[in-house]
């Protein structure tokens, strides 16, 4: 195998990590989407990113484009120390403040707007850490969704 070759096959790991997406997935249970076609399954492409927000994209039958956002709101916990030190590394005592996500469940939200004005907006609940969850979905035309990633 070639230098240029082994090269190339061990950027393909990295490229891939470079803009993670989560795949999100609608279910139609009810509605026009659902009596048309109950076995269709809506794939969202939700990236993924270090704060608790991203984009969403996918369509709507028939081929219908919708852009949104996800969110979810991650508790966290801030604690701050001050102290006293009478040290020579220290004269002005120890100062510090952490911030940690707490361990849980955490609400999130979907909302969209496709091409033709349909708009999506769905609620979830997903754990901290992870990116998987599940919740539903309701869109502007009558159909209701399963979400699950």
């Amino acid at each position: 195998m070639s230098l240029r070759r082994l090269a190339l096959i061990s950027l393909l790991p990295l490229v891939a990590c470079a803009a993670p997406r989560s795949e999100m997935k609608l279910y139609p249970l009810r509605g026009p989407i659902a009596a048309a076609n109950p076995a269709l399954i809506i794939d969202l492409n939700a990236k993924v990113t270090e704060t608790t927000s991203g984009t969403l994209a996918f369509k709507l039958p028939p081929r219908v484009k919708c852009k949104g956002t996800w969110t979810t709101v991650s508790p966290r916990e801030i604690a701050r120390t001050k102290g006293f030190s009478l040290s020579l590394r220290g004269p002005n005592g120890n100062l510090d403040r952490t911030i940690k996500t707490l361990a849980g469940v955490n609400d999130g939200e979907i909302y969209a707007v496709c091409s033709d004005g349909t708009r999506v907006q769905g609620s979830f609940k997903i754990g901290s850490g992870t990116i998987s969850g599940t919740g539903s979905a309701t869109d502007t035309n009558g159909n209701v969704y399963k979400l699950l990633f």
